[in-house]
């Protein structure tokens, strides 16, 4: 039976006597993605897109997918939709909504912004390596995210690195609901002896560094507990992703500065630094799905990873996915 089908199917196994079992078995949209990525799944040559000028912005469309992909568009007539491609799983039940606006195209390819000719004025060219920060017991490094957006892959990343730098390391992720916006994070506690054994979760006040790779979830309750204003260092992306409840409520406020006042608050102005990673990802690298392996390197130059490059870059060479525009983004 098609999911379409699972209300019918629930009245008919109501009649039934004694216990009954529905199992749902699909593949997840988020490791259709994955797959996709390998050429190990379907990829359907069809797009769809959102005709801003027709659009009324009346949500339906959130309503009837329950989709993360279909985002707010702000323009001069008010709220209207569009749909991320990057986070489009191409499940397409935002077609069944009521509306005229839009756009299917079949058999096209995304068309990405190509990246700045920089020529001599590179400024990433010949960049000197920072002076890293030294470890002294251990040093914690928090990421936090989304779900399907690759922050348990910059964890892994930075997991191997540290291996390949002799150094001693855990990793734990805490994985929340992928395709709802669910949270991630991931612990990262770095040592200098391979030998040496810590808990891997991050406790209260310990954590050295935060990657922000999304603003709401660094502001959380769980991400907020392990800071300290004596001792963390937080650079978040400050590029605004709406919350899973934006499906169901269209029309909600949108607005970055309770979650930025939020982490001011816990380790001052200070420590704190905001930058929009995925519009500077998507203007110089083409494509925002490299924001996250961007924020990575913004950290790296400020001296907050003690890790070499090299073993960052080597460490991206294994994971063997877009290689090249990784470390380029890095």
């Amino acid at each position: 039976h098609h999911r379409n089908e699972l209300e019918a199917l629930q009245l008919e196994f109501r009649e039934e006597r004694g216990v009954t079992a529905i199992i749902y078995d699909q593949t997840c949209a988020a490791e259709k993605r994955r797959r996709r990525k390998r050429n190990q799944y379907p990829d359907p040559p069809k797009r769809v897109f959102i005709n801003d000028m027709v659009c009324e912005g009346c949500g339906d469309c959130n309503m009837t997918s329950n989709c993360v992909a279909v985002l707010p568009l702000e323009t001069d007539l008010g709220r209207r939709r569009v749909i991320d491609q990057s986070s489009c799983n191409k499940d397409f039940t935002c077609l069944d909504g009521f509306c005229p606006s839009f756009v299917t195209i079949r058999g096209g390819e995304i068309r990405k912004a190509e990246p700045p000719e920089l020529g001599s004025n590179d400024p990433a060219e010949n960049l000197p390596d920072s002076e890293p920060v030294p470890i002294k017991n251990s040093y914690n490094i928090l990421l936090t995210g989304i779900g399907g957006t690759g922050v348990i892959t910059a964890g892994a990343l930075l997991g191997t690195a540290a291996s390949i730098n002799g150094k001693g390391c855990s990793v734990l992720d805490q994985t929340g609901l992928a395709q709802k916006n669910g949270a991630v994070m991931t612990h990262i506690r770095l040592s200098e002896d391979q030998n040496r054994v810590f808990g891997t979760r991050i406790g209260t006040g310990m954590v050295d560094l935060v990657l922000g790779f999304d603003m709401v979830v660094a502001a959380g309750q769980a991400a907020v507990n392990t800071m300290s204003g004596d001792r963390t260092t937080a650079l978040i992306n400050n590029h605004l992703v709406p919350l899973a409840a934006f499906a169901a409520k269209p029309d909600m406020p949108l607005s970055a500065d309770g979650y930025t006042d939020v982490i001011r608050t816990r380790i001052g102005s200070d420590g704190v630094d905001f930058i929009d990673a995925t519009l500077l990802a998507t203007r110089l690298m083409g494509d925002s799905i490299t924001a996250n392996i961007f924020l990575m390197g913004y950290a790296y130059q400020k001296g907050l990873i003690p890790l070499t490059r090299v073993s960052i870059f080597e460490a991206i060479q294994l994971n063997g996915i877009s290689v090249e525009a990784n470390q380029r983004a890095f």
